[in-house]
C-alpha cells in the first residue's frame, strides 16, 4: 500500500495528552495534503462551519511531537482542547462522528439507529474502495491494473444499486457518506485525464452523484490548489502503469 494509505489505515480510538502545540485554536486537525481520510474530516468540519487549524505534516518524516501525539503514527488526528488539557482523536470516521455529535448546524448523520448503522456500513465500503484505488494508482503491472479496474467497477455497481434519486447518497440531505465518497471521486479528476478507464460507464446515478459532490463548497475546499500536481507527482514516483496509459 502506498505511503499515505499505508499510514492511514482505520483504527478507532483516542489518546489523552498534555498541551504540545501552541495555538489558540480549540480544534487542530493534523493532516497530509493527499490523504483522502483527512479530507473526510475537513469536509465534516466545514459542513458544520467549525473553526479549526489544519497542520499538514510529511508522513515520510514524521515530527517527534506527532509521534508522541498519535499512537499509530497516522493521520488524521483531531486535537480537541478541554479544561483538563487536550485529547487526540484518531481514525477518520470516529472524528467525523465526534464532530457530528458535538457541533451545531445541519445534521449529517441519520437520527434513526438503523439508518445510522446503514450509513456507517457504506462509509466502510468507501474505505474498501480506497483499498482498490491504491492498487489502481500504484501498480506497474498491467494485469494488476486491470484487476483493480474491474474490482472498482464492480464496487461502484453496488453503490449504484444503493443510490436513490439524489442528488446525494441519502437524497436531498448531505451526509457523512457523501463526505467519505467525495475524496474517492476526486482521484478520478486526474485519472480521467490519463486514460479512458471506463469505471463509471454503467453507473449513471454514481456519475450524477460525483458531479454534484464536486460542486459542494466543503468538498472543493478540502484540498489545496496544488492537489492535482501532488497526485501526479505521486504517480511519477511510483512509476504507475496509469501514467503509461496516458503516453
Amino acid at each position: 500500500m502506498h505511503l499515505y494509505l499505508m499510514q492511514l489505515h482505520l483504527t478507532a480510538g483516542i489518546v489523552a495528552m498534555t498541551s504540545s502545540l501552541n495555538t489558540p485554536a480549540s480544534l487542530k486537525l493534523i493532516s497530509h495534503k493527499l490523504c483522502p481520510y483527512v479530507q473526510r474530516a475537513v469536509i465534516a468540519l466545514k459542513e458544520k462551519g467549525v473553526p479549526f487549524e489544519r497542520i499538514d505534516i510529511d508522513l515520510a518524516n514524521k515530527p517527534d511531537w506527532f509521534l508522541k501525539l498519535s499512537p499509530l503514527g497516522k493521520v488524521p488526528v483531531l486535537v480537541v482542547t478541554t479544561e483538563q488539557g487536550e485529547v487526540a482523536l484518531f481514525e477518520s470516521n470516529v472524528i467525523c462522528e465526534y464532530i457530528e455529535e458535538t457541533q451545531g448546524g445541519a445534521k449529517r448523520h441519520p437520527v434513526d439507529a438503523l439508518k445510522r448503522a446503514e450509513h456507517r456500513a457504506w462509509m466502510e465500503f468507501g474505505s474498501a474502495i480506497l483499498g482498490d484505488l491504491w492498487g489502481l494508482e500504484t501498480t506497474t503491472d498491467p494485469a494488476i491494473f486491470e484487476s483493480k479496474r474491474q474490482a472498482l467497477a464492480a464496487k461502484f455497481a453496488r453503490v449504484e444499486a444503493a443510490l436513490g434519486a439524489g442528488p446525494y447518497f441519502a437524497g436531498e440531505a448531505f451526509s457523512l457518506v457523501d463526505a467519505v465518497f467525495a475524496p474517492v471521486f476526486r482521484y478520478f479528476d486526474l485519472f480521467d485525464e490519463l486514460t479512458a478507464h471506463g469505471i463509471f460507464n454503467d453507473v449513471p446515478k454514481v456519475r450524477a452523484w460525483r458531479a454534484e459532490l464536486a460542486k459542494r463548497p466543503s468538498v472543493r475546499s478540502a484540498v489545496g490548489a496544488d492537489y492535482p500536481q501532488l497526485l501526479r507527482a505521486f504517480l511519477i514516483r511510483h512509476d504507475a502503469h496509469l501514467l503509461k496509459l496516458a503516453a
